[in-house]
């Protein structure tokens, strides 16, 4: 059984970090793709950060690009996130899915999912 399980997320102020991290188990890990997506209230999942099964190739999209770092470790299976500077604008659930080979910008092309974790950023 597959698993994806986030933590690390939480109520900080405006120009906090935090460092969300998704342990997995129940799948060859160095097989897959890892993403981290974020869903605000209201909006569709939004792909934020993606690495390939090295951790040679890296993704942001643009209003995280300086201030977020994606980066994974194969012999832990796990995926990180690592937030600098955070902004109201950050709020959101933050989900990591794995998706196999390569990853893609179209959520619903990955294959596994965690739960989320909940980012809340006050001004």
């Amino acid at each position: 059984q597959v698993q994806l399980v986030e933590s690390g997320g939480g109520l900080v102020q405006a120009g906090d970090s935090l460092r969300l991290i998704c342990a997995t188990s129940g799948l060859t890990f160095k097989n897959y793709a890892m993403a981290w997506f974020r869903q605000a209230p209201g909006k569709e999942h939004e792909l934020i950060a993606a690495i390939n099964w090295s951790g040679g190739s890296t993704y942001y999209v643009n209003p995280v690009k300086g201030r977020f770092t994606i980066s994974r470790d194969n012999a832990e299976n796990t995926v990180s996130l690592q937030i600098n500077s955070l902004k109201p604008e950050d709020t959101a659930v933050y989900y990591c899915a794995a998706r196999v080979q390569v990853y893609v910008s179209r959520w619903y092309e990955y294959d596994y999912w965690g739960q989320g974790t909940q980012v809340t950023v006050s001004a």
